[in-house]
């Protein structure tokens, strides 16, 4: 028998509600006791590629602490070391990471409305851990994902922005149950919202975001031990090595337009 939606939500408040004070109690013993890790060391900025040619590829990585390369020790073992040589272009990478450990979606806004103006071809974001953690609202969080998408596309002129999903909360080994269950079912939430948040945005002329430019990125990730970091939270080196594959294999295959054009000139 298939429950109905409305169903559903009186059933998960409901839960909810009974588990509250040992969702409190499991929330305040994690925070003491979880392992912290830093965030990777390396450069934050750098290039790649032809140099002889006088265009180039600007690639930004955004967002928390997956973006900032929580988990291993160096940058070059990220996402940011990792993505810019896996990216198929004839024109060299100038690549950037803005990313701290902590950032909800509304820091992030702040992190990006705080940036010069300025051309990213390419963008890979990560959002939601934290929203997750901090019971940001659905309104909220959708009116967020739409100002991080429009943001992109014009005052960065962004031609392919990918949302990576909230990784399913309810794999993470470091979480306790039923905590890890109640924040999972969050995740799936927030990504359900990104998804049609984004697809309301590349609808609307106004974004200068049409052509599909902003989409979710699924990383299909089997979540073992080895794929988590020892906190058992954030990924792992080879998690991070699936995570760039598979953001390289979408970007190089959505045309550069920008680049098109430029050459189509010559």
């Amino acid at each position: 028998m298939q429950i109905k939606p409305c169903y559903e939500r009186a059933y998960y408040y409901t839960v909810f509600a009974l588990l509250l004070p040992l969702l409190l109690l499991q929330a305040i013993w994690l925070r003491f006791t979880i392992v912290k890790l830093p965030e990777a060391t390396g450069e934050r900025t750098g290039n790649s590629g032809n140099s002889g040619n006088s265009e180039a590829v600007n690639v930004l990585i955004l967002g928390d602490s997956a973006a900032a390369g929580v988990g291993v020790s160096q940058q070059e073992e990220a996402l940011a070391g990792q993505l810019p040589s896996l990216l198929v272009t004839p024109y060299p990478i100038n690549w950037q990471l803005v990313a701290k450990s902590g950032l909800t979606s509304t820091n992030i806004i702040n992190e990006l409305e705080s940036l010069p103006a300025q051309k990213f071809d390419l963008v890979l974001v990560s959002v939601g851990v934290n929203d997750v953690t901090h019971c940001t609202r659905q309104k909220q969080w959708t009116k967020n994902i739409t100002k991080l998408a429009t943001l992109l596309c014009t005052k960065f002129s962004a031609d392919k922005v990918l949302f990576s999903s909230v990784p399913p909360m309810h794999l993470f080994t470091a979480l306790p149950q039923p905590l890890r269950w109640c924040l999972g079912l969050r995740a799936t939430q927030l990504n359900t919202l990104m998804a049609a948040a984004l697809a309301d945005v590349c609808q609307a002329s106004i974004s200068n975001c049409a052509n599909n430019k902003c989409s979710v990125l699924t990383v299909d990730l089997p979540f073992s031990q080895k794929y988590l970091a020892k906190d058992g939270m954030h990924p792992s080196k080879l998690a991070y090595s699936v995570w760039a594959k598979q953001a390289a294999e979408q970007f190089n295959i959505y045309p550069l337009h920008f680049k098109v054009q430029i050459s189509a000139s010559r």
